[in-house]
């Protein structure tokens, strides 16, 4: 007999758009929990403790932040990327190929 599930939200995965053309190897230069290794993958990682979360960012500003169990740590999480970040803009996204 199935009796009702125990739902736990564990991981909520979201994309974002900052806008904005960012320099990523700048931004892991002087942002310790930003790993870039351009041979291996287009997009940086920018590791989060508090909330523990993990965005996976591109160049052109685009975003997907993951390991997130609420909206409130995705918005925490994502409020606290925009402002490191922001500082590593270098320009307003390049507009998508056609």
């Amino acid at each position: 007999m199935i009796t009702n599930p125990v739902i736990k939200i564990e991981n909520i995965v979201v994309s974002a758009d900052l806008h904005a053309e960012i320099d990523l190897y700048s931004l892991s230069k002087k942002v310790k929990e930003v790993d870039y290794e351009p041979e291996q993958f287009p997009g940086a990682i920018f590791k989060i403790q508090e909330p523990h979360v993990s965005i996976i960012l591109f160049k052109n500003g685009k975003m997907i932040c993951t390991g997130a169990n609420t909206e409130a740590n995705i918005k925490r999480a994502l409020d606290y990327a925009a402002k490191v970040i922001s500082k590593y803009v270098i320009g307003p996204a390049p507009p998508p190929k056609s």
